[in-house]
């Protein structure tokens, strides 16, 4: 069972559609015991870095997140719940993050190109990932974002892509993995992350 957490923040019915399009059993919760019972959770997100972080805090997931990826249990992140993973953000004016992995949030340089990143976009694998299997470099996923990561570590790094600067768009630590990209509107190129995600002993 995956516990897909419910904070107020997140495209839950979407993202819960393609765990279930990959035959993943799914529970939709803000419970800490129903984290705790799962097997995976995936922390995902749409919003602001400060609203994200003070609904987590609100709803008493923050202790319960940290001690489960302490547990070794699979964490995916998606997109904000990805940035929420760092130390912090530049978006954020009150509020650090979970501080998982180390490293900041950056906001987009403005240049040529328009913010958000909004679109179809490729992913250059740095290395191999288990969420990677079965996937091809330079597969194309949708991206919906205005900020970035900016890990201080660059080994947890397993993919980028270039929107005006070549960015980290997705990570990897031990248990802890992070897409900024939305694999759940991705097509079959995001549905195989999320399946590789699902089959993680």
């Amino acid at each position: 069972m995956i516990a897909l957490i419910d904070y107020g923040m997140g495209n839950i019915h979407s993202v819960k559609k393609a765990l279930e399009l990959c035959g993943a059993k799914v529970l939709v919760t803000n419970k800490p015991q129903d984290i705790i019972s799962c097997k995976k959770i995936i922390l995902p997100g749409v919003g602001a870095f400060d609203d994200a972080m003070l609904e987590l805090e609100k709803q008493g997931l923050v202790p319960v997140i940290k001690n489960e990826i302490k547990n070794k249990k699979p964490l995916l992140g998606i997109c904000l719940g990805m940035q929420l993973l760092f130390d912090s953000s530049e978006e954020a004016k009150v509020k650090k993050g979970l501080g998982i992995l180390k490293g900041v949030v950056k906001k987009f340089p403005k240049g040529d190109f328009k913010v958000p990143h909004m679109g179809w976009n490729e992913l250059k694998k740095s290395q191999e990932c288990p969420l990677l299997k079965d996937t091809v470099d330079g597969d194309y996923f949708y991206f919906c974002h205005s900020y970035y990561p900016v890990p201080k570590d660059n080994s947890v790094v397993v993919a980028r892509t270039d929107y005006g600067i070549d960015f980290a768009s997705m990570v990897w630590k031990d248990n802890v993995f992070g897409v900024q990209f939305h694999p759940e509107k991705s097509q079959s190129a995001g549905l195989k992350i999320i399946e590789n995600f699902a089959n993680l002993c």
